[in-house]
């Protein structure tokens, strides 16, 4: 393409990028600030783990990853509940590669097919899918997923044993400044709400009008949309320290520090956007529809496109937002042309993306080095994992799409 093309594309590529999900990856990081800083995600962990039980560590802390990483990147997650982990399968006698392959699976499930994580709302937006329904088709492709991810830890648990006593040279986790800790409502509402606005909103814009056409289907849209929603999530989450200091909203305090956080995800995310764009606007996505129009790939081709550009570059979101750049003209192809099937693209490219967690991805090391595994456990923890929880996504949604 001509020079002055390409940097026109790169400006577009990370402008529109940055537009439509921007202020969504603020809100959502700022809610997960609170949420870590309160106490609110050891409360949630240890509201799972009382109905899960003791003994079922593996499970407990699975379903815990799967919970916290809605709201909180993986990283954070992790060690948020890295302390807990050690805790718990020391107790219970068990190996803590097991253990902790099962809480990074979980956190992994969410992150990359559970909106209002970043990943799933920029492919969304970027094929135009509905947020509703790809949370809907997410939420249960992720629980089928799980499923798979708790028995592969267990597994993997008997075939590697890694003692969870605490090594000498571990990094102590930081441990909260107060013992206080918000009630389990008050925790899971930051998270609930904007998930429930959201979904509402979906189903008011549905054909059928369930709300009707007129002023309550409006407000129902306007709270409903993700960036609206999130703020409302911001405002809950406001009320879960024990008291409210307006140090916490400053530069140096909770909402500070998010937004130092958010800064380099939206880097990422709109780097990732313009490098979309290049690749769209180079006719790589003709070039690839012309080839495989009758290889039969169908579902499995954005698939096998997030796979290769997350193993190759580390980065579960950078592999979904590109790979919705390539595909998205090739909806038609492929035969995603009706709503509900571009929902399912999404959750595909989500799917894909999972597929590999190796030595590129900064996450691959918080686990390893968290739990005291080296690297050929990382790779037949992690890495082996992130294969498992890919493909029982795609086998999941295989057979869904039969019936769509």
């Amino acid at each position: 393409m001509p020079l002055g093309q390409i940097i026109e594309n790169i400006n577009g590529g990370f402008g529109g990028t940055i537009g439509n999900i921007g202020i969504i990856i603020v809100a959502g990081i700022i809610i997960g600030a609170f949420l870590e800083n309160s106490g609110g995600a050891q409360t949630l962990a240890n509201f799972v783990l009382k109905i899960v039980g003791a003994k079922r560590v593996h499970t407990a802390m699975g379903i815990m990853g799967w919970i916290v990483s809605i709201p909180v990147f993986a990283d954070s997650g992790f060690i948020i509940l890295s302390s807990l982990n050690r805790a718990l399968t020391k107790k219970a006698g068990l190996s803590i590669a097991g253990t902790a392959v099962a809480l990074s699976l979980g956190l992994i499930i969410s992150h990359t097919l559970i909106p209002p994580t970043p990943g799933p709302i920029a492919t969304a937006g970027i094929l135009g899918a509905d947020l509703g329904r790809v949370m809907l088709i997410g939420l249960c492709t992720s629980v089928f997923t799980l499923t798979a991810a708790i028995i592969f830890a267990k597994y993997i648990g008997k075939k590697i044993y890694v003692n969870p006593s605490v090594s000498e040279n571990e990094t102590p986790v930081q441990t909260p400044k107060s013992s206080y800790q918000p009630s389990v409502l008050k925790s899971f509402l930051p998270i609930l709400v904007p998930v429930t606005l959201i979904v509402v909103s979906s189903i008011a814009d549905f054909p059928t009008h369930p709300f009707g056409e007129g002023q309550l289907k409006v407000f129902l849209s306007f709270i409903g949309n993700p960036v609206t929603a999130l703020f409302i999530g911001i405002f809950i989450a406001l009320f879960l320290p024990e008291k409210f200091d307006k140090e916490m909203l400053s530069t140096t305090g909770w909402v500070g520090s998010a937004l130092k956080s958010a800064a380099t995800v939206i880097l990422i995310t709109g780097a990732g956007g313009a490098f979309g764009k290049v690749l769209q606007s180079s006719d790589i996505a003709s070039l690839i529809g012309d080839n495989i129009r009758n290889t039969g790939l169908g579902l499995w081709l954005p698939f096998v496109i997030a796979v290769a550009i997350k193993t190759a570059q580390g980065s579960s979101t950078v592999a979904m937002i590109t790979t919705a750049s390539i595909v998205a003209p090739l909806l038609g192809t492929l035969g995603f042309d009706s709503e509900i099937l571009k929902a399912v693209a999404v959750i595909v490219i989500g799917a894909g993306s999972s597929v590999v967690s190796h030595a590129n991805d900064s996450f691959f090391w918080v686990v390893t080095q968290m739990s005291g595994m080296n690297l050929q456990q990382g790779y037949r923890t992690q890495t082996l994992g992130c294969v498992v929880i890919g493909f029982s996504s795609m086998i999941f949604l295989t057979i869904l799409s039969l019936f769509l």
